[in-house]
């Protein structure tokens, strides 16, 4: 895994020591010496990973960190302090301007490379969702581009707490709800798994000291399964159990805390780890709602044009190896102008609506129904042989003729018919847009006819009651 990690330290033998270690595992290594070289190289370059020394002259880390980690450019770049310094308060204090863990020097290459390749992983998850919701910008659907994981309420999170140890769980119980969490604790790895199954959790701590089992495979079992594999996870453990804890990084935990744990000190991780789950959450959930938008019609609640347009071609091409033909069905509202007119748009709106969740009503679950614009729908019914797609047709013209459609207009009421037009397709040459034209045109024929009919082009033409009854005999005949 390539990635561009930016090392920021007055005292050059240390940045070129640290910069001869990263570039021995194949990263991309930039330097700079002060604070201030630090933050304009990290705002042109935007590197993966910064290794930040605390002890500057001028500016210092905390200091450096807390810019960065305010500027939205800069803010999901992952953050680790390099220190001497031993004292927990720190660390807590790096913890709270946004750095995401602490190496002490002389740093250890086994704790640093496992913390490189995790915080790198996670970058690029971020990376990923953050481009999705660029996109949904450019829909038009959101505009959070300044939002920032710390700004996330790190506030009444469900926490699951695996500790077998009973003052250890009293400590994290007394300590996580001070921010309103709900904490559950269990004392073994199948306690947690039926806990993990029955609820939503928002982080879920791990010892590697369990007495009678292996936190390292709790781990494991929880990041192979898909409804845990996006719950933070910190492991809890002892000085010596360093190199567990990078085979718990590596696995997929997201960050540690060593005992005699800290009661400051977990509640700064957990926090960051809450806020950031919550922003990933965010980020995901408006992604979905875009995707959502942009391909379906706000009010019907129906498929757009644009994704009819793309998924109606990709099954007539399927036509090439499944030589099954397909159906397409254009469909409008009689007089749909009448409504609006005499009623208002509020009340076209209702009808449209009900039109909509009648026609949806009325075909296969595996038939697609979008809205083109306007009054006007069109339907396509994949694998249809052509009696089958006429007896559809006049389900869907049945569903909204035979049954007034409830308004909040005076009479409560308002009678409503469709005209249909319909083709069957069974020539691969045929693309969507000539598709839609011959139903198109099948369409006009039937508002020729007098409207509140269907009308299929090749011949067929207008298709009377008696023509869908002996179609269904003939039906039930070969049954």
């Amino acid at each position: 895994m390539s990635a561009r990690i930016l090392v920021v330290d007055d005292i050059l033998p240390n940045v070129k020591l640290l910069e001869a270690k990263l570039l021995g595992e194949y990263y991309e290594v930039l330097t700079a010496t002060s604070g201030q070289e630090g933050i304009d190289i990290a705002t042109r370059e935007l590197p993966d990973l910064i290794l930040l020394d605390v002890m500057m002259p001028g500016m210092d880390g905390f200091e450096v960190c807390e810019k960065l980690k305010d500027d939205p450019i800069t803010t999901h770049i992952p953050i680790v302090m390099v220190t001497a310094l031993t004292d927990t308060n720190d660390r807590v204090r790096g913890l709270k301007v946004g750095a995401d863990d602490f190496l002490s020097k002389p740093v250890n290459d086994i704790a640093l490379m496992a913390r490189v390749r995790s915080l790198v992983r996670m970058k690029m998850t971020f990376d990923e969702w953050r481009t999705r919701q660029n996109t949904a910008n450019q829909f038009g659907v959101f505009d959070e581009a300044g939002v920032k994981a710390m700004d996330e309420s790190h506030k009444n999170a469900r926490i699951l707490v695996v500790e077998d140890k009973s003052f250890e769980t009293e400590k994290f119980l007394e300590t996580l709800k001070r921010d309103n969490n709900m904490v559950m604790p269990v004392s073994s790895g199948p306690e947690g798994i039926t806990l993990a199954k029955e609820h939503e959790f928002d982080l879920i701590t791990i010892s590697l000291n369990l007495a009678k089992e292996d936190g390292l495979r709790l781990c494991s079992h929880l990041r192979s399964s898909e409804r845990t594999r996006s719950i933070p996870i910190i492991m809890v453990a002892q000085d010596e159990d360093l190199p567990r804890i990078s085979q718990g990084l590596e696995i997929g935990a997201h960050d540690y805390i060593l005992r005699p744990v800290d009661q400051n000190e977990l509640l700064a991780r957990v926090r960051t780890q809450i806020r950031r789950k919550r922003y990933q959450d965010r980020l995901r959930n408006n992604y979905e709602s875009s995707l959502s938008m942009a391909l379906t019609d706000e009010l019907t609640g129906l498929f757009n044009r644009r994704y009819f347009m793309t998924h109606g071609e990709k099954t007539l091409r399927k036509m090439e190896t499944s030589n099954k033909p397909v159906g397409v069905l254009m469909m409008d509202i009689d007089h749909f102008k009448n409504f609006n007119d005499t009623y208002g748009h509020a009340v076209g709106d209702e009808v449209l609506k009900t039109f909509a969740d009648r026609i949806s009503k009325s075909v296969r679950s595996f038939d697609i129904i979008a809205r083109q614009g306007g009054e006007e729908f069109c339907a396509m019914l994949p694998d249809t042989k052509p009696e089958i797609c006429m007896v559809i047709a006049e389900r869907l013209r049945k569903s909204i003729c035979d049954t007034p459609i409830v308004v909040s207009a005076p009479e409560g009421e308002v009678s409503v018919s469709v005209s249909i037009g319909g083709t069957i397709i069974e020539n691969q040459d045929v693309g969507i847009d000539e598709a839609l034209k011959i139903a198109d045109d099948a369409l006009y024929k039937a508002k020729e006819s007098g409207r509140n009919c269907c009308y299929f082009s090749g011949g067929t033409g207008k298709l009377e009651p008696e023509d869908i009854v002996a179609i269904q005999e003939r039906a039930r005949a070969n049954r």
